[in-house]
């Protein structure tokens, strides 16, 4: 990696991150930046989250002022450019610099495609591969990468190209991709084709920063694929977490910043150009949808899941099993003017201590553009609940 140049008086690094209920993945994001600032000694660095964890991003800047920060390189700890990183962290940054004058705000590009985070995904697929017990050739193993998956082709490309440099790079017999959510495939269709092309193991791996929600139900997925497919070796490799490479592609997106080349892949994207079925989204304003649920994520010290939240919470009978109070949640169709996130507010607000930071007596017009391929038959929906597993907790099993 090419040295930092030496980053002026007054400059300080802000990590943006999703946020997570899942208190693990928050852990894992918070010692990124531990890391950050161990490798940026004598420089200010913070970070925050766009919603169901604390501190909010706006919090992580108010520390940066405070330490006499007038510069702020910011920096989205996301893997791919979405809607997150084009639309909902740009909106925040934005909004907080034109409120705070003398504050400068520099925005960075996401990890992307990058050779060393490839490497860094090679690492944990071969440490996934060590788990096995048995010796199968790579030529008859197939390799599953599953995306977090978008409304953005452009992102869920580059899941594809990841995994084909992947595939290629390593030999595999066979390469697949799946998604946890939003697009196609998901992750259980992907494991029922990919058990039909005949190799002896597959290697499932997240391509994910962090764990969650979502990757719990991938290496689920992937378990019950075990239990359908006994023929088939089946394996779960570790996501990314804070592989030393991973930090050596923040610290260069950082450097990107100073020299002025952190742009993100603009030829494609579908807010500027005219992308294959997403034509109606050229021009459209970038706004976040996330300030309804800025810091939720607490009142998880009593659950069961001890933190490590897989959202069983959402389910009725896991409630009433453990005596916990439950409120359904309403369907969520992308084409709302926002009294879903208000009802997912006030259950929140019941369930926790969390107070909103600022009023809900502003008109909300705003609404996710609808996905244009929202009734494919392989997806796209946040990746459910694995069903047998579902059963046997209903079991007690």
């Amino acid at each position: 990696m090419t040295d930092l140049p030496l980053l002026p008086p007054g400059t300080g690094v802000m990590l943006c991150g999703h946020g997570s209920r899942n208190q693990r993945a928050v852990g894992e994001f918070s010692r990124l930046a531990e890391a950050l600032r161990a490798k940026l000694p004598g420089v200010p660095v913070e970070y925050g989250y766009l919603e169901f964890a604390n501190p909010v991003i706006h919090a992580g800047l108010d520390q940066l002022r405070a330490e006499g920060v007038r510069h702020v390189l910011a920096v989205p700890g996301m893997l791919f450019a979405a809607g997150h990183a084009k639309n909902d962290i740009p909106s925040v940054l934005k909004t907080y610099e034109a409120s705070h004058r003398g504050m400068r705000i520099t925005y960075g590009r996401e990890l992307g495609v990058d050779l060393r985070m490839l490497r860094a995904a090679g690492d944990r697929i071969k440490e996934g591969l060590r788990t096995s017990p048995r010796t199968i050739p790579l030529d008859e193993t197939l390799l599953l990468v599953v995306g977090r998956g978008a409304s953005d082709p452009d992102a869920n490309s580059n899941v594809a190209k990841v995994m084909r440099m992947l595939w290629e790079g390593m030999g595999f017999g066979w390469g697949e991709v799946a998604y946890s959510g939003v697009t196609f495939p998901l992750v259980t269709p992907a494991l029922d084709h990919a058990a039909k092309l005949g190799y002896r193991r597959m290697v499932v791996f997240p391509y994910f920063l962090f764990t969650g929600v979502l990757v719990k139900r991938i290496y689920d997925a992937a378990d019950e694929a075990q239990l359908k497919y006994p023929g088939i070796e089946i394996l779960n490799a570790p996501y990314l977490d804070d592989h030393p490479l991973v930090i050596d592609t923040l610290l260069d997106r950082i450097r990107e910043m100073l020299v002025g080349r952190n742009l993100m892949n603009c030829a494609m994207c579908k807010y500027r150009e005219q992308v294959l079925g997403f034509e109606a989204e050229v021009g459209l304003a970038q706004e976040s949808h996330h300030h309804h649920v800025e810091g939720i994520g607490g009142g998880l010290e009593n659950c069961p899941c001890g933190g490590d939240c897989d959202s069983s919470c959402r389910d009725e009978a896991f409630c009433r099993r453990h005596g916990l109070p439950w409120t359904p949640l309403p369907a969520h169709d992308h084409d709302h003017p926002y009294p879903i996130a208000h009802a997912l507010l006030k259950a929140a607000q019941a369930l926790t201590s969390f107070a909103p930071a600022h009023s809900h007596d502003h008109p909300h017009d705003h609404h996710h553009h609808p996905y244009p391929h929202a009734k494919h038959p392989l997806g796209p929906v946040t990746l459910p609940k694995v069903p047998g597993r579902l059963a046997r907790e209903e079991r007690g099993e």
